[in-house]
């Protein structure tokens, strides 16, 4: 596993993100049971950058908590197996290992809404983590039948990892 990590933010969350990502996204990968060794982009960054990131890859002209962008759209959320079938352009040539996509978190947002929820800024830091890996294999919350599911696996995914509410 790869994880290309960048914390371009200057607020201090008082946790080690670089380890923490790398708990989250080896415990999701677990989870989902990948059969490949993955490579993940995340980078930390602030309001107004998020702001600009998704005003500008998703015409949304506000700071979010998290953006995520796969590499390759999955049939079935999860289902890894039609990667077999000619998606070598998924895999980075050098490693062997699955691309998976970007993960851009606003630690502004991580910090206001750890407040916000009652919960601390690691638990807040690893949700979002787990919520961007689910979309970075498809998953998606655009039902509410969907949003279940997404909410049942994160807080699967973080029970794992013992860290709750």
């Amino acid at each position: 596993m790869t994880i290309d990590f960048e914390n371009e933010s200057s607020l201090e969350l008082g946790i080690d993100l670089y380890e923490t990502a790398c708990d989250v996204v080896s415990c999701a990968l677990d989870y989902m049971d990948c059969p490949y060794e993955a490579q993940v982009s995340v980078l930390i960054t602030d309001n107004d950058a998020i702001h600009r990131i998704n005003r500008e890859q998703r015409g949304i002209d506000r700071p979010t908590d998290v953006l995520s962008f796969p590499v390759t759209e999955y049939e079935t959320p999860g289902d890894f197996a039609f990667l077999e079938e000619g998606f070598q352009d998924c895999f980075e040539p050098d490693t062997g290992e699955l691309m998976l996509g970007d993960i851009v978190i606003s630690a502004d947002k991580v910090r206001s809404q750890a407040e916000e929820y009652g919960h601390t800024v690691r638990r807040e830091y690893a949700f979002l983590l787990a919520h961007s890996m689910l979309h970075l294999v498809g998953y998606d919350h655009m039902t509410e039948d969907d949003a279940a599911v997404m909410e049942r696996m994160q807080e699967e995914i973080l029970a794992q990892l013992g860290i709750g509410r």
